[in-house]
């Protein structure tokens, strides 16, 4: 390594020669320890950015590494840039002030240096500190949290949010990766906590916080008031209309506004005020160029903006480039004046201004990948090479599963590695000992290797070609989040188990003899009202699917009972006809497939990503059933794109090499070609044949594949249903695997299904089956769900923006420049000519091909396969790309009528770019000047945060009971569907299969379920005043509920206690009441009435589990408690105030309870 000290005094700006990508991290580590404050090192873009500063983490642990990214909008643009970009600018720059114990690195990026930012000093004065004992009013807090670009919500779930309950505060400030409580007794804070977002559950504690804005323009009515001069002077008085300058005056956020942010500020600095002067800076070589991009970009952003803008209101006015970005010349004489050095990874001769620093990039194993040959045998050749020469042989993996593979199969190779957890450490082991050095693998996230004269180090990328890692992110449980996404809204129709279907109108509050008692209000037909407590919540269900035109039940009418009870029969069928399939295929055999170690192993590596826990389960999963010697049948359940094939390709390569045949049944040919050509790129260089088999093959090629899959020359065949002809026979059919399942006619399921008997099934289906039924399907079909979505899939930046011309073409032009492909989706086939004739006016440069569901089917598939070809740059279509598509060159979608477009439906349509590691970009449109409804707001407002959700799975299943799903066992289903609502479709066909699995066993079936009504004097609800919002109040509801005993109801009134403040009376009443509940199931009580002077109960069809035992509590109690002979218990106590009535009422199920468990236990014994 060079003398840092050179550097540190250096007066002009330094070349750092030969410094190869994979060392910067290293080198920038070393120079921010020897730095009196901090080094600064400026990254080409933002994922270069990222991996500098992972992998500095890794080498110098005790550095402080911050990231200072720039905004992720386009210059002038009409979208604000993320809150939680904003958020971590602002952190950076006042850790940037406040650090002062560890020596700091900071990494940022061209495009970031060459942005103007707010000056050190409003950026101390924006902090304000929190601890406890501080006093500060509610409207003081809400307002400062306001201007500080803080946006409300109901829920907090994403950086940047805040949310007021009573007297408790959530915000997800900037600098922090959860949840701020704050908690006050009237105007002073008590306690400051961390909550976890996903669970909304405290998870520690605070003694103080400071408090950073979330966004860089701030609200103050300074600010507003130098920014509405600065604008009038700039636009004239006309300007004045501006929905931007009319939001600002009101003190409202407008979207775009940070792109106005020199007129709020008095004077603005760039990145080098906020750095010391000693801080060496280096600047990458490719960050040069891209600060040059970037500076014509900006020009070229602005010209445009100028030329479309009019002077009516409302048209966009760029300020001039120079206001909020550096120039040209000012950058040139900012690099030279305080020596920005720059580091390459090229060879040039030592002089005054350049430093050699010897590091050249790792051996790369790309032309042995290129030949096709044994990638490891030349890695172990060239480590046992390197260890001779004396030199410390690396190997970085990126996570332990790739690092424990690569070393097994390197140590089959005749090269055993050493593992190392931390780099000290790793240097240490890999040192020559004996003149021989030992090669040793760790974990570190690395692109590329670097070598110099004493140490050579391979990353995994270097071996293995191209991989894609994913940072690991804390996945939020989604389950809290989607559970009060689920919460009814007015006029949601619902199902009651005993009266049929009604529409739901809201909480309302009823009163029984002095107190109040929430309850949930239906309407039925004819106007009746029903009202049901909110403890009975469990006899509701969604209706669930297509709601139109479906006509409520009449309150007491007979024909919901008949339509129940034929439902019933009908659903036994279907459960009785799946077990005897299932029983059917237990007593086969089939053949057994084991996976051979170190051929596998290389098969592995070939695909290029880490893969995501669920996937290695269902992997494991697939292997496991392979080897049983039972035949396979198994449903892969994954949302698009998340890696459902490379389970199929893993499962047919064991199948193939243990001498079977593999055939890939796809539901269209474009599909099938897919498949195809993915087939033959990963089973290359195997002794594996593999063949095609659809509409779009030649005759020729059909012909010869059948011939080769008769003599078992073919082992593998891919394509349409062209494969269940009858003229298709296979020699060793072992596997078949059916991708999309849910497209498939029933004719061609009833085909799969004779196959089905003796071979391997593998089914693939994007479309999720509901978690109800998962648990009913066990043992019938094998299951296994991939619910995380693969390594950055998805970083689809996603806009919520009125129709705006200039940005539409920016975005098409964008894409077409870097090569890709655009889809533009609109709702109805109306829409499409309209935006044809846009796009021949507006977008000239790119070439159109559309698309739509009422063109034969051959017409669309031609269509697809073109722009598929990239013949067309983009593909208008209707929703018809929403399944199963997958196009890598399509990075940006544009969604015109984004209001009309269900949940799920947007997010499989977005989830249709982002394929490749390029940004993809979605926008979602509305029509211009026109109010959304409030639930298409809020859906577009869940989808653009459902960026950091991961919950693509869930989602959908959440959008699927609301429309309903067609099914996993034929046609007839959706119509059972339509006449009990969705959810109760689900716990019948549940109950019916679990009492099908039950007679078989020989058990009894379970009881019937009873809800238990209970009236009594105590008011029993949540007050509208401790939870205001009726969704959340609803959903708390539903999953009290819900819970299952009472460690879950104690949970969720700790949940409650946490999230909202103390648990008011009326709400410990209902938690009490509902434990009550739980008591007299188990007793079999259907009734408690408690009146003023007794309490009756009444038993569920007059029965009770253990008569003498009953008799026998009666007897004790003599005078308390009598039973009449209509099997009705009388309580002859009157209990005086609402607390000693649920407290007699706890003891008396518990008694009753207790009862029933003895019986049962003895009843056990014998």
């Amino acid at each position: 390594m060079p003398d840092l000290s050179r550097i540190l005094s250096a007066k002009q700006p330094l070349t750092f020669a030969n410094l190869a990508r994979g060392a910067q991290p290293l080198v920038m580590a070393d120079l921010a320890r020897a730095a009196k404050r901090r080094a600064v090192f400026i990254a080409p873009e933002d994922s270069a950015m990222r991996a500098v500063a992972d992998a500095a983490r890794y080498f110098a642990p005790e550095l402080s590494v911050i990231e200072f990214p720039a905004w992720d909008c386009l210059p002038y643009d009409r979208a604000s840039p993320a809150l939680s970009i904003s958020t971590q600018r602002l952190s950076a720059l006042h850790r940037l002030q406040a650090e002062k114990d560890a020596p700091q690195l900071l990494v940022t990026t061209a495009n970031a240096v060459l942005q103007r930012m707010l000056t050190p000093f409003r950026i101390r004065e924006a902090v304000r500190e929190l601890k406890p004992g501080v006093s500060i009013g509610h409207e003081t807090l809400t307002s400062l949290l306001h201007k500080q670009g803080y946006s409300r919500s109901d829920t907090v779930v994403d950086a940047g949010e805040f949310a007021v309950r009573g007297s408790i505060f959530d915000i997800f400030p900037s600098g922090l990766d959860q949840g701020l409580r704050l908690d006050f007794f009237g105007d002073e804070l008590e306690s400051l906590r961390l909550f976890d977002p996903g669970t909304q559950r405290t998870t520690g504690t605070l003694e103080n916080f400071l408090l950073l804005p979330a966004s860089e323009v701030l609200l103050e009515d300074a600010t507003i008031k130098r920014f509405r001069s600065g604008y009038r002077e700039r636009f004239g008085a006309n300007a004045t209309q501006d929905p931007l300058y009319v939001a600002v005056s009101e003190g409202r956020r407008q979207a775009g506004m940070e792109h106005w942010l020199p007129l709020f500020e008095d004077k603005l600095s760039t990145l080098f005020d906020h750095l010391g002067d000693s801080d060496p800076v280096v600047i990458d070589v490719g960050a040069l160029q891209a600060g040059e991009e970037r500076l014509s970009d900006i020009a070229e952003y602005r010209r445009l903006r100028t030329e479309t803008a009019g002077q009516k209101a409302g048209s966009y006015r760029p300020l001039d480039t120079e206001t909020l970005y550096l120039g040209e010349d000012e950058l040139a004489a900012t690099l030279e004046q305080r020596p920005v050095h720059r580091a390459t990874g090229f060879d040039e001769p030592e002089s005054e201004t350049v430093i050699d620093f010897g590091f050249r990039s790792a051996r790369d194993f790309a032309p042995e990948r290129a030949r096709g040959d044994n990638v490891y045998e030349a890695a172990a050749e060239h480590f046992r090479k390197i260890a001779k020469a004396g030199k410390r042989p690396l190997l970085a993996a990126y996570s332990k599963g790739s690092r424990q593979r690569i070393a097994s199969i390197l140590g089959e190779a005749g090269t055993e590695l050493a593992m190392a957890e931390r780099w000290q450490d790793a240097l240490g082991k890999a040192a020559p000992k004996n003149g021989r050095a030992a090669p040793t693998a760790m974990i570190l996230p690395l692109d590329s290797g670097f070598a110099s004269d004493d140490i050579e180090l391979v990353t995994e990328q270097d071996l293995l070609g191209d991989r894609l890692v994913r940072r690991r992110k804390k996945r939020r449980d989604s389950d809290a989040f989607l559970s009060e996404l689920q919460a009814l809204s007015r006029g949601d129709l619902v199902v009651h188990t005993e009266h049929g279907i009604g529409k739901y109108l809201g909480l309302e509050p009823i009163t029984v003899g002095k107190s109040k008692h929430d309850c949930v209000m239906l309407e039925y037909k004819g106007g009746d009202k029903l009202y049901i407590p909110v403890e009975n919540l469990e006899v509701l269900s969604r209706y669930g699917s297509s709601e139109e035109a479906v006509m409520l039940d009449r309150l007491g009418g007979e024909a919901w009972q008949k339509r129940r009870a034929k439902l019933r029969e009908r659903i036994r069928e279907i459960a009785n006809e799946l077990m005897r399939t299932a029983a059917r295929r237990a007593l086969k055999k089939a053949p057994v497939l084991e996976a051979e170690e170190a051929s596998y192993n290389q098969f592995v590596d070939r695909f290029p990503w880490e893969e995501t826990d669920d996937q290695d389960r269902a992997i494991a999963d697939v292997l496991r059933d392979l080897e049983s010697g039972k035949p396979m049948d198994r449903l892969v359940c994954g949302d698009v794109g998340f890696g459902k094939t490379e389970v199929a390709l893993r499962a047919a390569f064991v199948a193939a090499m243990s001498g079977q045949q593999v055939a890939m049944v796809a539901p269209t040919t474009l599909l099938a070609r897919q498949h195809y050509q993915h087939f033959c790129e990963r089973f290359a260089g195997f002794p594996l044949k593999i063949g095609r088999l659809s509409r779009l093959v030649p005759p020729k090629e059909a012909a010869e594949t059948r011939d080769a899959l008769t003599d078992g020359t073919l082992d593998i065949v891919v394509g349409t249903h062209a494969i269940l002809s009858k003229s298709t026979k296979f020699k060793e059919l072992g596997l078949v695997i059916v991708d999309e399942e849910q497209r498939f006619g029933v004719t061609h399921k009833e085909k799969l299904k004779q196959l089905r008997a003796d071979v391997h099934m593998l089914t693939l289906t994007a479309t999720p089956i509901p978690r109800t039924l998962q648990m009913a399907m066990t043992g019938l079909r094998e299951l296994s769900t991939i619910q995380t979505p693969p390594v950055d899939r998805l970083a689809v930046r996603t806009y919520v923006m009125e129709w705006d011309d200039m940005v539409i073409r920016e975005a098409l032009l964008r894409e077409h420049h870097r090569g890709g492909q655009s889809f533009i989706v609109v709702p109805r086939i109306a829409d499409m000519e309209a935006l044809e004739l846009w796009l021949g006016e507006h977008a000239p440069e790119v070439k159109v091909v559309t698309a739509h569901g009422q063109m034969s089917p051959s017409q669309v598939e031609e269509r697809m396969s073109a722009f598929y070809e990239k013949k067309y740059d983009v593909l208008l279509s209707t929703t018809i790309v929403e399944s199963g598509l997958d196009i890598s060159s399509a990075n940006t979608i544009i969604i015109h009528r984004a209001d009309r477009f269900g949940l799920a439906q947007l997010y499989q349509l977005r989830g249709r770019v982002g394929r490749a590691k390029l940004r993809a970009y979605a926008y979602l449109t509305t029509p211009e000047d026109t109010a959304l409804s409030e639930v298409a707001e809020k859906r577009l407002k869940v989808l653009s945060d459902l960026d950091s959700l991961g919950a693509g799975f869930q989602l959908a299943s959440h959008d699927l009971d609301i429309r309903g799903a067609g099914n996993l066992l034929g046609d007839e289903q959706s119509g059972h569907i339509r006449e009990v609502g969705f959810e109760l479709y689900q716990s019948m066909l549940e109950d019916a299969i679990l009492a099908a699995k039950a007679g078989e066993m020989g058990l009894e079936k379970a009881p019937e379920d009873i809800s238990p009504q209970i009236t009594v004097d105590a008011p029993i609800m949540i007050p509208e005043e401790y939870v205001p919002d009726l969704a959340v109040r609803m959903a708390l509801y539903r999953r009290l509920n819900q819970a299952v005993d009472k460690a879950e109801i104690e949970g969720l009134a700790a949940e409650m206690i946490d999230r909202f403040g103390e648990l008011p009376q009326a709400t410990q009443n209902l938690v009490k009441l509902i434990e009550i509940k739980h008591q007299a199931i188990a007793a079999n009580i259907a009734k408690i009435d408690v009146g003023a002077r007794g309490t009756l109960v009444t038993f569920h069809k007059d029965n009770f589990p253990d008569p003498a035992g009953l008799v026998a509590y009666v007897d004790k109690r003599e005078g308390a408690v009598k039973l009449r002979p209509d099997m009705k218990l009388v309580v002859n106590r009157a209990w005086g105030d609402p607390q000693s009535r649920l407290n007699g009422l706890f003891q008396l199920t518990k008694g009753l309870s207790t009862i029933v468990r003895r019986a049962a236990k003895e009843k056990e014994a014998a």
